[in-house]
């Protein structure tokens, strides 16, 4: 079995739809929402960089939540939020997800699972979504209280929205690349 791979970026732009969403699954989560927004960025332009491409994506992803609010939210948007596993589910789609929440260690702990359901209480229709970035479970609980306690629900649009591109800028720097010619 081949390992995932993402298409050459000067590519990109010309793939077939299935081959795009095949990347923003990998870059960001297997989502139909993420795929309706975002292979209409993926057209948009001649990419140099897959960081190009996600900054691009992510003035698109904050160019949306400015039109949502706690009343009147954006349904897309918030089922692109939604399409990230809550830190520390069990079932998690995508590999990569999997990969990057096996570094937090332990699955889904009571306290854990408490966070996941104030916090989606607090916030109606969002999922805490962070970079965690090589750090630990306790830190990342804390930044979750902390983001409970601050209570904006325009903040936390923006914080997730920000986090699923640096994690998708994270992937692509991780992920092999496809050659040009291999397409």
């Amino acid at each position: 079995m081949n390992s995932p791979s993402l298409p050459n970026i000067r590519s990109l732009r010309t793939l077939s739809n299935a081959h795009k969403c095949a990347a923003l699954d990998l870059l960001f989560e297997p989502s139909p929402e993420i795929h309706k927004t975002l292979i209409p960025v993926s057209e948009a332009a001649e990419y140099t960089s897959y960081n190009e491409f996600i900054e691009s994506c992510r003035q698109a992803l904050v160019s949306m939540a400015s039109q949502s609010t706690t009343t009147r939210p954006n349904e897309t948007l918030l089922a692109i939020l939604g399409s990230h596993p809550r830190l520390g589910a069990k079932k998690v789609e995508s590999a990569q997800s999997a990969a990057e929440q096996a570094k937090l260690g332990g699955g889904e702990s009571e306290a854990l699972a408490r966070l996941n359901r104030d916090y989606e209480q607090r916030f109606p229709g969002l999922r805490y979504v962070v970079f965690v970035n090589g750090r630990g479970r306790e830190d990342i609980m804390r930044d979750m209280e902390a983001r409970i306690a601050r209570g904006d629900f325009g903040k936390e649009v923006d914080a997730a929205l920000h986090a699923m591109c640096d994690i998708a800028r994270d992937r692509a720097a991780k992920l092999p690349v496809q050659a040009a010619d291999h397409l």
